[in-house]
């Protein structure tokens, strides 16, 4: 069963790293989002997609409400990630997961907009495109996948300058080294990993 809280995060679904995670921007009447705001969005999203309520589930590490829904007048969590889980008019059990914020109401914004983008897929007669894309959200990459060199370093689909990437390396290296303050040993393998594939890969 899928729960609202804690946050029950897609088995197979990549986790972003807590120094790739950004400031939101999404804003609501002129304000930052709220939980509240963002939920809203969320729903009234899947509402035009022809989703009832009773199939949505909004899971977050925010306690939640009555209706189940995340309450706002909490801390934010140490995971900011949210997780949306539906199912569509033909009976398709999808999943929508975002953690690149560092707020769970900008997360589930996110969430919100993607869906909004694929809704305009569905008015401009896309629907065969439309579920092929949530067929894709159940295809989750096996448990444990490890990123690519690129997501990792930062480097853009198309970048081969070896320079760059040690240079990218290096800055993230001295940022998470595990002599520096909120440094790692973990992150420091994963940054060496990178590096090793992406000179292997670049031939460098």
């Amino acid at each position: 069963m899928i729960t609202a809280y804690p946050l029950q995060w897609p088995e197979g679904w990549p986790r972003t790293k807590s120094w790739h995670q950004k400031n939101g921007r999404f804003k609501h009447d002129g304000k930052w989002i709220t939980v509240y705001a963002a939920c809203d969005r969320v729903l009234r999203e899947l509402e035009m997609l022809g989703i009832s309520r009773d199939d949505i589930v909004i899971s977050t590490n925010l306690k939640t409400r009555m209706d189940g829904l995340p309450r706002s007048d909490q801390r934010e969590p140490d995971d900011h990630g949210a997780a949306v889980y539906w199912q569509t008019r033909k009976g398709m059990r999808c999943v929508m997961a975002i953690d690149q914020y560092e707020k769970v109401a900008d997360n589930l914004a996110a969430v919100a907009a993607t869906l909004e983008a694929m809704r305009a897929i569905d008015r401009h007669g896309g629907a065969q495109i439309l579920d092929r894309a949530f067929t894709g959200f159940s295809a989750l990459p096996a448990p444990g996948a490890p990123r690519s060199w690129r997501e990792v370093l930062g480097i853009e689909p198309g970048i081969t300058n070896i320079g760059i990437v040690r240079a990218a390396y290096k800055s993230l290296a001295m940022k998470h080294h595990p002599d520096r303050p909120g440094g790692s040993h973990d992150a420091m393998a994963e940054l060496n990993a990178a590096l090793t594939a992406a000179e292997k890969e670049l031939k460098q």
